[in-house]
């Protein structure tokens, strides 16, 4: 497979290999916290308004996911930076501020879906134990 080089767009990548990298590998870790806490759940009988809890990994896996996939990182959308250096935290500003704003609704939208799937997880969480 060969390697796409990233690049900015506004609204569109924010993000390189290396940022990329580790939000996917935070939707991975996520992900196994979302799994393990609903086993505990389950394997203890508790009740169904504390699965409501699962909302949070579930989102968060969600997200880790969601950037990875987008190369855009939310945090980073809102903030109005960029990074596509082999270091991440490593950032650079965003000066345009037509640019700045497509990255906040990117950002927003990556929120938005993230949260919807935290909720449909908590739900399911929540109805299974009823």
């Amino acid at each position: 497979m060969a390697s796409q080089k990233l690049e900015y767009v506004p609204g569109a990548c924010n993000i390189g290999a290396a940022e990329t990298a580790q939000r996917r590998a935070f939707g991975w870790i996520a992900l196994a916290i979302t799994a393990v806490l609903w086993a505990i759940f389950i394997l203890l009988g508790v009740g169904a308004p504390w699965r409501l809890f699962l909302l949070l990994p579930a989102a968060g896996s969600a997200s880790g996911f969601l950037q990875a996939a987008f190369h855009f990182c939310a945090n980073f959308g809102m903030r109005g930076v960029f990074n596509f250096g082999p270091q991440v935290g490593n950032t650079d500003t965003v000066e345009q501020a037509e640019f700045r704003a497509k990255d906040r609704r990117k950002a927003q939208q990556i929120i938005l879906l993230s949260l919807l799937v935290g909720v449909v997880v908590a739900l399911i969480g929540y109805l299974t134990a009823l």
